[in-house]
């Protein structure tokens, strides 16, 4: 059986916490549900946005965009969540897709449902993520940083 022990040293990881609603976003996200898991391990597998399995659906909703010819090219959702807060998680896009402001929309979305439910969104994005200026943008802020590795 693994086991996962955090340590000093690793991938430096950052929390933010929503601090504004943001604003509407520009696209309208299509709820994702069970039938639409292989082409989201699809996406995650393309773009690497963090530890997404068959089963992640389940912990909470899910959103994405579809191209013009019915591809799934982007997506977001909720995983951990407590009573006042829900983290927005395995937010990416399709590398061909990139800069067309798709994570940024459906972030937005998810942001503003969470917060018109009175709880505080968050997410976490590694320190060389260059989407964390997005993220800024929208209404997220550093809490904590964080230093992860994992020992299997």
């Amino acid at each position: 059986m693994a086991r996962m022990e955090i340590l000093n040293g690793g991938s430096d990881l950052r929390t933010h916490l929503a601090t504004t609603r943001g604003g509407s976003p520009p696209l309208a996200p299509l709820r994702l549900g069970t039938t639409d898991v292989p082409e989201m391990l699809d996406l995650t597998a393309a773009t690497e946005p963090g530890p997404f399995l068959p089963q992640t659906i389940q912990m909470g909703s899910y959103f994405g965009i579809r191209a013009s010819d019915g591809r799934s090219v982007a997506m977001a959702g909720e995983r951990l969540q407590s009573t006042a807060f829900v983290e927005i998680s395995a937010v990416c896009t399709h590398p061909e897709f990139r800069g067309r402001g798709y994570a940024r929309a459906l972030v937005t979305f998810l942001a503003a449902q969470i917060l018109a439910a009175g709880k505080t969104p968050f997410l976490h994005v590694k320190s060389e993520n260059g989407a964390k200026v997005v993220y800024e943008k929208i209404g997220f802020r550093l809490r904590a940083a964080i230093c992860l590795t994992a020992r299997v």
